[in-house]
């Protein structure tokens, strides 16, 4: 039987890759730093979100990833890792570069010397669809456009979306893994590192490594008072609460939103499938959504009649749009998405009901204000 070592486990993602990988007849090992902004202090054996898995023979070692020893002692259990540590926010990651290197980068190095030194079969880590900066674009004749960037001064006026240098309209396409990645925030830049860090080590160590890039990651079980966490947790927290959801921009922003639990058979897949191995893999629904029918769309399944408060302010580090093309997932690993948003959003409401929650928006609006983040 294989023991998998689940980094950032008891996380949103982690716990559902951890149901997956129990149902499936592995062994889990969740590793966690338990921080407050994501756990909001509760010690992992009186997380009630950890319950079930724990119930079932999950095991948890609580520790920093930049924690050699504890990291070394945790694998001399473990045959395979699937690495989904890290902290995750663009906004917060623009202010707080060192405690996103720190954990990300310098965490992911202290796991790979680890593992030099205790080798397992098999590594996935999670890596980002921020890495590719905005999407790939379009023009009428066909022709790709996969370095688009806008402009402050086009920003400042308004003008949302991407054109070429000449004017020249441009129409968001479905992104492939070898479009050319493009950082545009702190958080991206450390998402790549992860990604790249893990491939080039198993190379070098002949361990199969694999990197899925994760689009945007919803469903029940995300920290509702993290406004760093996804935005269908976001608006959730503001309806609740009485309150319009907010979006930057114009709200058109389109984005590819894939369920939880689709992902963490994206993650057992990769884990089992040899085909994967050194290869970068989207994980997404396929599917584009403006961000402000989300929100709308939430907001119906909460019987709320509020509307988005769109800001038509632009955050640093923000794309315009991404959503995914997932041929390579279909070829490599046989994954098909299961749970549409437009599907899934009544037992997230439901989820989403039965859980306290306190509206951080604001607070983390006036942080990226203050720094000159929010134009």
């Amino acid at each position: 039987m294989t023991t998998t070592l689940i980094t950032g486990g008891c996380g949103f993602i982690g716990r559902h890759v951890a149901e997956e990988l129990l149902d499936a007849g592995h062994d889990v090992l969740l590793y966690d730093a338990m921080i407050e902004q994501v756990h909001g202090g509760t010690e992992a054996d009186a997380s009630p979100d950890l319950a079930p898995i724990l119930a079932r023979g999950a095991r948890v070692v609580q520790g920093d990833m930049r924690d050699a020893q504890a990291l070394r002692g945790a694998l001399q259990d473990a045959d395979a890792v699937i690495h989904l540590a890290a902290e995750v926010g663009v906004g917060q990651s623009m202010y707080e570069i060192a405690r996103y290197v720190g954990a990300n980068d310098l965490g992911t190095a202290v796991l790979l010397e680890a593992i030099a030194a205790h080798p397992v079969r098999k590594i996935v880590v999670a890596s980002s669809m921020s890495v590719y900066g905005e999407g790939f674009y379009a023009t009428a004749d066909g022709a790709l456009h996969d370095r688009v960037r806008r402009s402050p001064d086009d920003l400042r006026a308004g003008r949302w979306e991407p054109a070429t240098a000449d004017g020249t309209r441009l129409a968001p396409v479905p992104t492939t893994e070898d479009k050319r990645v493009d950082l545009a925030s702190i958080y991206a830049l450390t998402k790549y590192q992860q990604e790249q860090a893990v491939l080039i080590f198993g190379e070098a160590y002949g361990i199969p490594a694999t990197a899925l890039r994760l689009f945007n990651v919803f469903g029940a079980g995300q920290a509702l008072s993290n406004p760093y966490t996804g935005v269908l947790a976001n608006f959730a927290s503001r309806i609740a609460g009485g309150q319009a959801p907010t979006i930057f921009e114009d709200g058109e922003q389109k984005r590819d939103f894939v369920h939880v639990r689709d992902v963490a058979r994206a993650f057992r897949l990769a884990l089992e499938n040899d085909a994967a191995n050194g290869h970068v893999i989207n994980i997404a629904s396929g599917n584009a959504y403006s961000v402000s029918q989300v929100a709308r769309l939430l907001a119906q399944a909460m019987g709320s009649d509020l509307q988005p408060e769109i800001l038509g302010k632009f955050r640093a580090g923000d794309i315009r749009n991404c959503f995914a093309d997932i041929g390579k997932a279909r070829d490599l690993l046989g994954f098909q998405p299961r749970h549409r948003l437009e599907d899934s959003l009544g037992p997230f409401v439901e989820w989403v009901s039965g859980q306290p929650s306190v509206d951080n928006g604001a607070r983390m609006r006036a942080q990226l204000e203050e720094r000159g983040l929010v134009t």
